[in-house]
């Protein structure tokens, strides 16, 4: 049996501390409203009475709260600074590279050990195959650690001896995540407007998955060796399509924010003369 603290019970941090309590591990709990920690108490887990007393019962805490800033507020609780000594100490929690840095600073004057990682997951696939977590800090450290949070994900990888590292990766999966979800959006109310199943749409994307996939892979190698030349679809024929998305939106009376937007970076990336080039090439308008 391993001891395992887990500070923060929101829905995936209670994910968290309910896979280590699977795995027969002695975990400790903590959050602001001890409410949240009763499911976990009856199934074997132990509520610590403080900050402090949660960070001294074992020799790893996983935190996992809203973003850094309530991580720092949890942090400076009484006691906590001479509790971490001696304690290593991985960040769950939402934040910039920045933050990871700072934070892994602040716990090296404390003499603590720090990794900080990043939960590519739902909090119901926590535990399981399905979940990936990325890593980064020292590598000596995430050795010493690497089976327990193994038992929290089973592709678990280790990024960097950067500890912003899996933030940055983190950053770069929500920016892409921002520009599906917002697209799936747009496509559902074309659909709606037209008479066409959502659910239809939502089929013909999952079907679409493994070459949406192989196309992410491939315009990501497009942008690591600056080769833009010679692709199937260029810029300008991209852009076209896109340009014939804002006339359906004022057509049809929809939102035209987001294909306005789309349309707006392609026009810019054909004025300045990418048109010819890989759809990959609209970096070097963000650049």
């Amino acid at each position: 049996m391993s001891s395992v603290t887990v500070i923060g019970l929101g829905e995936m941090g209670a994910a968290l501390a309910r896979a280590f309590v699977k795995c027969g591990d002695r975990v400790t709990v903590w959050n602001r409203s001890a409410a949240k920690a009763e499911p976990l108490i009856r199934a074997g887990a132990s509520l610590a009475a403080n900050v402090a007393e949660a960070v001294r019962a074992s020799p790893i805490t996983v935190i996992c709260l809203s973003d850094y800033p309530a991580t720092c507020e949890v942090l400076a609780s009484a006691g906590v600074d001479a509790a971490l000594s001696d304690r290593a100490i991985v960040q769950l929690s939402t934040g910039t590279p920045r933050e990871a840095r700072d934070l892994e600073s602040w716990m090296h004057a404390r003499a603590a050990q720090y990794l900080d990682g990043a939960i590519l997951a739902w909090p119901r696939q926590i535990g399981t195959s399905e979940a990936s977590i990325v890593v980064s800090g020292r590598e000596g450290v995430y050795q010493e650690h690497e089976s327990q949070l193994r038992k929290l994900a089973g592709n678990l990888s280790f990024l960097s001896d950067d500890a912003g590292k899996s933030a940055a990766l983190f950053s770069a999966m929500l920016s892409y995540l921002a520009g599906h979800w917002i697209g799936l959006c747009q496509g559902a109310r074309v659909c709606e407007v037209e008479g066409v199943r959502v659910t239809a749409f939502g089929s013909m994307l999952a079907d679409l998955t493994p070459l949406l996939g192989i196309e992410a892979k491939h315009l990501s190698e497009v942008i690591e060796h600056d080769d833009y030349a010679d692709p199937e679809s260029t810029i300008k024929t991209a852009g076209t399509d896109i340009i014939r998305l804002v006339q359906h939106a004022r057509e049809s009376g929809i939102n035209d924010e987001f294909p306005t937007f789309a349309a707006s970076l392609f026009r810019r990336a054909i004025d300045a003369g990418y048109g010819a080039e890989e759809h990959a090439a609209l970096i070097k308008v963000l650049r």
